[in-house]
């Protein structure tokens, strides 16, 4: 009867472990374990995956759900924050050991250097622990490496909570970012201000959406490709640029701004934040090379005269091949790092 009993608790026991395999990767294994679920966002999240299935070898110490669940209790925010920070990589590399190191490899006092650049110390004096985690199960092997199972997340010290985002590199990336500008950084482009744009500024830029564009096109009876064509389009493109960091704090009724066109801007907060006649509906994106906000119709300067223009150009769509290079910047300035807006009611 003993020996049936032990036998029954030795099968319960290991019904309980999870099983892995062997001739899968790092992250394969962890995309098939339901209990790694937010760590295989975060890596998505972070864009880690790839490097996780290269050839490596990687030790990874992978922290369970019930260890994230842990770490967002003890900080005070949801899942969505936290895959949201801007140093969520960081700590998903302060996980990573390049090599394969066993659990018969670990030593007490030992000091390993992870792919965040920091050390993470090896604890025998009770059980395994890496740092003040501890090691449920070792030595899960992979193709590409090993997985150590801890259970509590390893926090680097140069993770700060309330770190701000990242911001976008120029305010060019922030409109090839938001497929609602596409209008505008077409029009950019064929006015060859791209570049211009891109320089260190700083500009404030008050950006027409595709709407207010197409709310032009209606009143002026014209396309989009021959407004693309007019010889005074850089005029009218100038006419949405002011030099310097100009934030809604800085706004005031009644205050004039001159434009890169040579004729002024004219502010009027007396009913919601007007600019000459179009409503700013958000404000204060912020760019390295200055701050973009959004308005509803196009502004039109006075020394714009329209041309009738043959219709023979073709509006170029925001990611196609000729903004290639521009869409891959944007794309890798704004991975795991969000823009704030403030909306006006």
């Amino acid at each position: 009867m003993k020996k049936l009993m032990s036998l029954i608790m030795s099968l319960v026991l290991l019904m309980g472990i999870p099983t892995f395999a062997a001739d899968q990767d790092i992250v394969e294994i962890a995309a098939g374990n339901s209990d790694f679920s937010i760590l295989v966002a975060a890596l998505q999240k972070a864009e880690l995956v790839d490097a996780l299935q290269g050839t490596g070898p990687f030790t990874v110490f992978a922290p369970t759900n019930a260890a994230f669940e842990k770490l967002l209790a003890s900080l005070g925010i949801t899942a969505e924050q936290l895959l949201n920070h801007p140093q969520l990589k960081d700590v998903l590399l302060y996980h990573v050991v390049s090599g394969q190191v066993l659990s018969t490899d670990l030593k007490n006092g030992m000091m390993a250097p992870t792919l965040n650049g920091e050390n993470i110390k090896v604890d025998l004096s009770n059980g395994v622990k890496i740092n003040a985690s501890g090691v449920s199960t070792a030595d899960v092997m992979a193709t590409n490496g090993v997985i150590h199972i801890i259970d509590t997340v390893l926090v680097p010290s140069t993770f700060v909570l309330n770190a701000e985002p990242m911001a976008p590199e120029t305010v060019v990336d922030i409109a090839l970012s938001n497929s609602d500008f596409s209008m505008l950084v077409s029009l950019l482009q064929k006015a060859d201000l791209v570049s211009a744009l891109q320089g260190e500024g700083p500009f404030t830029v008050f950006a027409p959406t595709n709407a207010a564009f197409e709310k032009l096109l209606s009143s002026l009876g014209i396309t989009a490709s021959e407004l693309m064509n007019q010889p005074d389009l850089a005029k009218v493109l100038l006419y949405h640029v002011v030099s310097g960091d100009v934030r809604s704090t800085d706004l005031s009724d009644g205050l004039q701004a001159p434009s890169l066109n040579g004729e002024n801007l004219t502010f009027d907060l007396s009913s919601g934040a007007m600019v000459n006649e179009s409503k700013i509906t958000a404000v204060d994106i912020v760019a390295g090379n200055g701050v973009v906000h959004v308005i509803d119709t196009v502004l039109v300067p006075t020394n714009f005269v329209y041309q009738a223009v043959s219709e023979n150009t073709s509006i170029p769509k925001t990611g196609g091949m000729d903004l290639m290079p521009l869409a891959v910047a944007s794309i890798m300035t704004l991975a795991g790092a969000g823009i704030l807006r403030k909306r006006i009611k």
